[in-house]
Formats: C-alpha cells, structure tokens, sequence
C-alpha cells in the first residue's frame, strides 16, 4: 500500500469515523474515542501518514492493557458491504499476532510506563517504526481535521461514523489499509526490531532526533560487532597479566551449622518430624515413609561450611577529552568514529557480563574532563542511556574525571582486579603499577591497540568493519 493523500475534508473525515468501527481489541466505546484521536493527532504531528483509526485503536488498548481491564460487550456489529473474511483474517493474522509477539509485549510494558502525552508520542513511536519495518504505506490529512473531531461529541462521532457505514458502505481505501496490514503480519517475523524496543524501555524514542539516532545507531553497530564473536567464552589471551588481590570480608562467606533444608542429605540429618511417617503395622511395608524416601520427598538438615569466594573484577574505561576528533564519519565505515567507539564498549560490556556471570564485575566509565569543560557531554549522556538498567543495579557507572588515571586505577587495583582501557585519538600516558593497562587509539579509521608494555599494533582486516571485530575480540582475549 502506497502513502495516499486526502485533501477533500470529507473523504478524511468519512476514513477517521468509518474506521472507529472497525476495532477488535475491543467494541466501539464513546469513552475511548478521545484517547483514539488524540494518539492520531500525535501521529498525524509527527509527519507519518496515518493508519486506520479501527488499527491503532486495536494498538493502543492492546499496548496500555484497556482490552484486559474492559468490562464491555463483545459483540460486534457486522459493517456493510464489507468482504465477509476480512475481519476474520486480520483478528487471526494481526491482533493474534500481536498478542503472541515478543517484541510488543516488551514494548508494551515500557508503554505502560509512560505518563500523559508521553503516552502517545511513545505509541506513535511504535507504529512509526511498524510502518518502516515492513514498508506500509497509509494516509496523510491535514491534522486540523483531527483537531476539529476532538471538539465533537463522542456519541455523535460514533452514530455519524455508523451513518456512513450505512450509506455509502466502507471506504476502498479502509479495505485497502486492512488487506495491506494482513500481508505485512503474515511476512514479517516481529512487528519491532529490539533497538526499537530498547529506544522505548530507555526512553530515547522521547527524546530529540539527535540523541535517538546516535542511540539506535550504536545498538545497531553494537549487534552487528556482537555478531562477529564467538558465542561461546573465547580462549584467554596467552601473554595477558593477572594481578593477584586480597579477598576481602564481603568475599567470604563462610556458613557453617544448619542453614536450611534440602531434600537431600544423610540419615543422622533426617528431621525428626519425619519419622512420623512410619506406620505402626509391620505387614504394611512399604509405608509413607519409605515412599517419600524413594522419591526424595524426606526433609533434611542442609549443613554448609564452605566458603563462598568470587573474584572480583573492575573495568575501567577511560575517555580522553581528544575523542570530539571522532565525530567523524570515514567512507569505510558505517557510522562515525566515535559510534563505533561506543558500539564497541557496549558489546564488550554485554560480552563480559555474560561470560563473567560468576564474577563480581563492574564497569566504570571514566569522563575525562579538562577545566572548564565538558568536551565529551553528549557521549556521557548517550552512555546513561545505554547502560540504563545496568546503572540502576550498580553494574556500570558513568561520571565525569578530573584526577589522575594512574593512581587512581592503583588504589582500586588494591582490592579487585583492575582492567584500565584509555580511548584516545593519538593515546595516553597512563602509569600505574597493579592495573592491567590497555590503550585503545583511533587516529584513523583502523583502530590500534597496545597491550601493557607491548608496541601497540593495529589488526589486519580486508573489510574496515572487520578490522573493529577483530580489536573487540582481542581485548575480549586479554581481559577473560
């Protein structure tokens, strides 16, 4: 379906009130027509041409849970001249899809924690990126039209929507608009890419254009690096360093005595209520009790005095204030220099937290500034909304530096084992006696590496793309 444009008033007005009828999620309700329009005005405000107004309705109470929590009826009135499968087809094809799709379900839950018209530019989001996913086309208006709606009576709405249906039958173009949204459902696989549904659990589909496409564009870059590792832990890095460290009190846990029940154990641990079970008459064998023996079903004392050790491991990246030389796009490359820099960071943290699950791990990403001056504050900000979730369990931290790298990195090396990687343009000079030092330097398109007190070295790779896979998966080697 191509975009189509209606310049005559009445025809846009005859597709917005025509198509309030045909919601499935749930039936026509005069209380629900005002949050319908104002998610098409937002729709319309955005410059996307507009779906039926029946279809992101189905959208909307589906995403905010209104269909869950309605209490009305669920008869549906049979709409004139309309073909006698199509609604059959789309409730199976789409709402049955819909409901059953991962990536909504995800989307809809960060939906249902927005608030006021955040709301709407959230659900507008989605159908945007519905809309780019699978090329459909849709309407455009003139959103004073909607505008002038909003003014109307809901019931009035209702009853001149049902009028036309009853006059001049549904609109080609309705049909049209439904029998397109039928074959995009039946093609595509998820109705959202993960960057969209991550872009709405971080919230940067609300926020200004420049911010959300640097975000969608290092998770994208980020997935596409993820890709070319291995999905099994690599093997360590041969000349890699390990740092000795103290095991500290929140290490160990020793346990000692009863500290629970388990359904396994020795006969002197057996509870005692457990005898219970025993039946008095001999001939009756096997008993209750030899029963739950057989199926380890008897409680017993679970006695622990080992102890708990986990090895704890920081990582510090540090990011020089030359990095705004960065923001630059090279023709081999496809997205800036300093996108990639932080595609790069964000698969290395999620590659390392996966593959260090059984470790104490935290990352800290060290904004160097120089006096006066933010050079990287859009970069920090972009990290914050990144490591979201992660931030808010403590995982990873974000903040602005002014001390010395060196010892700072040193003091922390006393009590976990330091991993200090320096992202700069032309490198660091970073001393430190305990931490594992890296300089990570993009001067060029190609990125090089130096490994401790080894020259550093820049990978050989056909593709430029490939060459940044590559230098991932040898700093992944050096710090596992």
């Amino acid at each position: 379906m191509n975009v189509v444009i209606l310049r005559d008033p009445d025809e846009a007005l005859r597709f917005l009130l025509q198509a309030l009828w045909f919601q499935r999620a749930m039936p026509p309700s005069p209380s629900t027509i005002k949050p319908i329009l104002e998610w098409m005005l937002e729709i319309a405000a955005s410059g996307q041409p507009l779906l039926p107004s029946g279809v992101v309705a189905d959208f909307g109470h589906a995403a905010f849970g209104v269909d869950r929590d309605s209490t009305a009826a669920t008869k549906y009135r049979t709409i004139p001249e309309l073909p006698p499968t199509l609604m059959r087809t789309y409730e199976d094809h789409v709402l049955g899809k819909l409901y059953a799709d991962w990536s909504f379900e995800r989307a809809s839950d960060a939906l249902r924690r927005f608030t006021g018209r955040e709301r709407a530019i959230g659900l507008a989001y989605a159908i945007r990126q519905l809309r780019d996913r699978g090329s459909l086309g849709g309407v455009e208006m003139s959103p004073g039209i909607i505008r002038t709606l909003l003014e109307g009576q809901p019931d009035e709405l209702l009853r001149r929507g049902w009028d036309s249906l009853s006059t001049h039958g549904a609109m080609p173009l309705l049909i049209e608009s439904y029998e397109a949204l039928v074959v995009l459902a039946r093609s595509t696989a998820e109705f959202l890419a993960l960057e969209d549904v991550i872009a709405l659990e971080q919230r940067t589909a609300l926020s200004n254009l420049g911010q959300y496409v640097a975000h969608r564009q290092v998770l994208q870059t980020a997935h596409r690096l993820s890709e070319s590792l291995p999905l099994r832990k690599i093997k360590p890095f041969a000349g890699r360093r390990e740092v000795p460290t103290r095991i500290l009190d929140e290490d160990t846990y020793p346990v000692g005595g009863f500290s629970s029940l388990s359904t396994k154990g020795s006969i002197e641990s057996l509870l005692h209520s457990q005898l219970a079970f025993i039946e008095d008459d001999p001939n009756l064998r096997p008993d209750l009790f030899d029963v739950k023996l057989l199926r380890d079903e008897l409680y017993y004392y679970s006695r622990d005095e080992n102890q708990f050790l986990r090895r704890r491991r920081l990582f510090l990246f540090c990011l020089a204030p030359d990095l705004v030389q960065a923001r630059f796009q090279d023709p081999d490359l496809p997205v800036q220099r300093i996108v990639m820099i932080l595609a790069m960071l964000v698969a290395a943290v999620r590659k390392l937290s996966d593959w260090l699950s059984t470790d104490a791990i935290k990352f800290e990403f060290l904004i160097i500034q120089e006096a006066g001056s933010s050079p990287l504050a859009h970069e920090a900000a972009l990290l914050e909304m990144l490591f979201l979730e992660q931030i808010q369990n403590h995982i990873v931290e974000v903040r602005p530096f002014r001390e010395q790298v060196g010892p700072y990195a040193d003091v922390r090396a006393q009590r976990t084992m330091c991993h200090l990687m320096t992202i700069s343009t032309d490198g660091m000079d970073v001393q430190t006696k305990q931490a594992v030092t890296t300089q990570f330097m993009v001067a060029g398109p190609r990125p090089a590496v130096q490994i401790g007190y080894r020259p550093s070295e820049e990978l050989v790779a056909e593709d430029t793309f490939e060459c940044w896979g590559a230098t991932l998966e040898r700093l992944l080697a050096t710090w596992v």
